[in-house]
């Protein structure tokens, strides 16, 4: 298995909460980062937004992940359900983001209640979306240029239906590492 660390430990510095207050919710998150990973806290209020998410600062140059077919995330989650969100440095994504929220690549995970979960989100679970609305056109993520790196707690779900795993209130996870990987091939 190839595998590359994208961040762990300090490797989070920059990150910051994106709150659903830029839609008229009050969910509000604060991240902290140190030798252990990213640390996000957060408050999440169902009316209004109902999400809260932390992001990487935009990543430039963009990563390259065409070698990899996932990525790994080694977290210390709450038993809630989250979605990685991914943005590319397309031309599809820059033409998006004239729209408020812009084109993500999404997908749901399950973490543990108590102690470490490790998630793989392989790169063909990756579905577009538009403020939490599925994009119904035929278009392929872009591994070559991803810009940003994203985790959200939203009371909607891939599909755009409501999320079974959303919970309002205190919320708090660390993320340890992101890891892009790849299997090897069978012999």
């Amino acid at each position: 298995m190839q595998t590359t660390t994208l961040f762990r430990g300090d490797g989070f510095v920059g990150w910051q909460a994106l709150n659903d207050t830029i839609m008229g919710g009050r969910s509000q998150g604060h991240c902290h980062c140190g030798s252990w990973g990213l640390e996000f806290t957060a408050q999440v209020v169902r009316r209004g937004g109902g999400f809260i998410s932390c992001r990487s600062p935009e990543l430039t140059p963009p990563l390259d992940l065409r070698p990899f077919s996932a990525l790994r995330l080694v977290m210390s989650g709450d038993g809630r359900r989250y979605k990685l969100g991914l943005t590319c440095n397309d031309p599809l994504s820059r033409a998006s983001a004239l729209i408020p929220g812009g084109l993500r690549w999404v997908s749901e995970f399950d973490t543990a209640a108590n102690g470490a979960s490790t998630v793989v989100v392989p790169f063909t679970a990756l579905r577009p979306v538009v403020r939490a609305k599925p994009v119904a056109m035929p278009i392929s993520f872009d591994a070559q240029r991803v810009s940003r790196v994203q985790l959200l707690h939203s009371r909607f779900n891939d599909s755009g239906g409501e999320n079974p795993g959303f919970q309002a209130g205190p919320l708090r996870f660390v993320l340890h590492a992101i890891e892009a990987i790849r299997s090897s091939p069978d012999p």
